[in-house]
């Protein structure tokens, strides 16, 4: 570590009223205005918001990797360095010496053409000191993985080495900008607990960015609240939870789904969003989708107000009153019960599925197994969620009931000749960029039979069906926000009403309040158009509130089915436990479960999961065992395991 600073100082890096703004086709483009808060030595802060917040902007500025020509105001200060116009070997000398970085998608850092080895010996200084960070880091076999490159491993490890990276000088700083948020929740509690354990054995700082506020709250010491471009609050992590003070701390934490939300209600979802950097409000910037906004909150941003020695609130309401505003739609209306066990006509019916992938040169053929033998039902009107891991095959199940992919063994049959209509993760990579939202919907109804007057009118419905003006039409998709594209996606989908709709991770790239606002509006479609709702997840929270039953997935194979309240509130597989103890819990450490999915290329013989199971047995490796999914009889709740029943 740097001797720059002593034992006694109290803060590591130091922002006071921090400005930033870029030039952007001729508009300024204001992302902080006016930040002030200080990062304590050995403490993790937790800096959470929306998308467009600010929030990678402020961990660029401690970095002091903000891009020339930036316009920066106020002051920034790591380890007694300027970090905002200090020169630039002084700035380079604490980034070598004082700072760490890891960031939300370590294939962009990482140099996909050296392997791991070179690049952490960067950064280390010797081999031998490369292998103990990759290993103190949890990395299997150090020494082996030294010789692979990036495309090589699994997302978690490559994440592992970026952190192996970022602690290789024993940093008094690190900035981790939304380090698991491409991750599954088993990996994301691995990272988590890794960053928990840094910080106690180096004694270094963490500046932990992330849009969601219960992936802070599990490990950081304090949590900073920022909208658009200002500290909205700050405190320690269990006060602010307890008792929020600002009305978007309040919302951003009712937004939140958690395996507590009431499944038979909508979802509490801020309205409306970040307002644009381009245009900042002369007042308070929540002050649009505040309910408790008065004529003060109009005239001038508000300041940070003491409420208690360690806590501020930027509100000009009293903290109490502030707290107590709803700030959300209410979710008074109750939806119909869900049906009983009795399952409803089959509109789609898969009998062992197969799906293998041949992959590799031609001097080197390989087959990846996607889909093993996978058997499901859905009925007319049900929802199903899909859930685990990446690489588990939920993707490819969807894709083989859209007819996108072809299975190589079984049967799939769907009862409506009509074919199913799908919505993708990422919708603005799915709208067709040079065509507007309006002609994109309309384009589905070709051969319809429909006059031009009677097309218009069908698009204009079915924007409004989704929440949408119908000056949207007009709109191509670069122009609009990730809600809004998810929003167009959908009414493309059901601008034809589809008697069944394959959903792909439609909300895992959303804000907690856009998600929650897509959720309910693929419910209300559900039920407004009788629909069936395939729905792919890698989020267990999400998935009870979406779906009737949840199948959980793991290396191409259904482990367990049943109703979201008998697989989430009496799990049977071991695997499906350890999702369920993976969600981040602010009342507990992060739960890590043990080693990660084995490639679908070499699929362990017996039951898949053995590797990782604690309760496996020696008869679960047999390469000669079948496990099939068993339940009580006429039951719905079913697993796959030898050691544990459906009780």
């Amino acid at each position: 570590m740097s001797t720059a600073l002593t034992a006694a100082t109290a803060d590591i890096a130091t922002i006071d009223d921090l400005r930033v703004s870029f030039r952007r086709t001729g508009r300024d483009l204001h992302a902080l205005r006016g930040v002030s808060l200080t990062v304590r030595r050995g403490e993790i802060l937790g800096l959470v918001g929306e998308s467009g917040s600010g929030k990678s902007v402020l961990g660029y500025s401690l970095l002091g990797l903000l891009p020339a020509g930036t316009q920066i105001h106020g002051a920034v200060t790591v380890a007694g360095t300027d970090m905002a116009g200090g020169e630039a070997a002084a700035m380079a000398r604490v980034r070598r010496l004082d700072l760490g970085a890891v960031f939300q998608d370590p294939m962009t850092s990482l140099n996909p053409t050296m392997r791991i080895g070179a690049q952490v010996i960067e950064a280390a200084g010797t081999a031998a000191e490369a292998v103990r960070l990759l290993a103190a880091v949890g990395i299997p076999e150090p020494e082996r993985r030294m010789r692979s490159y990036p495309h090589e491993l699994s997302g978690g490890l490559r994440q592992r080495v970026m952190i192996a990276m970022a602690i290789a000088g024993e940093p008094e700083l690190i900035v981790a900008d939304e380090p698991t948020t491409a991750l599954d929740v088993t990996v994301q509690a691995q990272v988590l607990a890794l960053l928990l354990r840094i910080r106690n054995d180096l004694g270094c700082s963490i500046l932990m960015i992330t849009h969601d506020l219960g992936v802070a709250a599990q490990i950081s010491d304090r949590l900073a609240v920022l909208y658009a471009g200002r500290i909205a609050e700050i405190g320690p992590t269990a006060a602010v939870l307890a008792a929020p003070a600002h009305p978007y701390t309040r919302g951003l934490l009712r937004s939140r789904l958690t395996l507590r939300t009431a499944p038979d209600r909508p979802l509490a979802a801020l309205p409306g969003e970040v307002p644009s950097p381009a245009a900042p409000l002369p007042g308070c910037a929540f002050a649009p989708r505040c309910d408790r906004v008065t004529d003060g909150c109009a005239t001038s941003p508000p300041d940070p107000v003491a409420i208690s020695p360690d806590r501020t609130s930027a509100c000009i309401l009293p903290a109490d009153i502030a707290a107590a505003a709803a700030t959300v739609d209410t979710a008074s209306t109750e939806y119909p019960a869900p049906p009983d066990n009795t399952m409803p006509e089959p509109v789609i019916t898969l009998r062992d599925v197969a799906k293998t992938f041949a992959v590799g040169g031609m001097r080197h053929r390989a087959s990846l197994h996607a889909l093993r033998r996978v058997s499901l039902t859905v009925g007319r009107g049900e929802s199903v969620a899909l859930v685990g891991e990446s690489g588990c095959g939920k993707s490819t199940l969807l894709r083989v009931i859209a007819g996108l992919e072809q299975p190589t063994g079984g049967t799939v049959t769907l009862a409506d000749a009509q074919r199913p209509q799908m919505v993708f993760q990422d919708a603005g990579a799915s709208l067709t960029p040079w065509m507007s939202v309006g002609e994109l919907i309309s384009e589905r109804l070709r051969g319809a039979g429909l006059s031009r007057a009677e097309r218009a009118e069908r698009v204009e419905q079915s924007l409004r069906r989704v929440g949408l003006m119908p000056e949207i039409g007009a709109a191509r998709a670069h122009q609009l926000s990730g809600g809004q594209r998810q929003r167009v996606s959908l009414a493309r989908a059901t601008v034809v009403p589809p008697a069944v709709l394959l959903c792909d991770e439609p909300t895992s790239a959303l804000d907690v309040s856009l998600a929650a606002s897509v959720i309910n509006l693929i419910g209300e479609l559900r039920r407004s158009l009788d629909m069936s709702v395939v729905f792919v997840t890698h989020d267990l929270a999400v998935a009870r509130v979406v779906a009737d039953r949840i199948a959980v997935m793991y290396l191409g194979r259904i482990v367990e089915i049943g109703t979201a309240e008998q697989v989430l509130g009496n799990p049977a597989h071991p695997y499906t436990r350890a999702l369920i103890a993976s969600i981040p819990d602010p009342s507990h450490p992060p739960a890590a479960t043990a080693g990660e999915p084995a490639s679908p290329l070499s699929p362990p013989p017996g039951c898949a999961f053995h590797p990782r199971c604690p309760i496996a047995i020696p008869a679960c490796r047999d390469a000669g065992l079948d496990v099939r999914l068993e339940g009580t009889p006429g039951g719905v709740h079913q697993v796959a395991c030898i050691e544990t029943k459906v009780s």
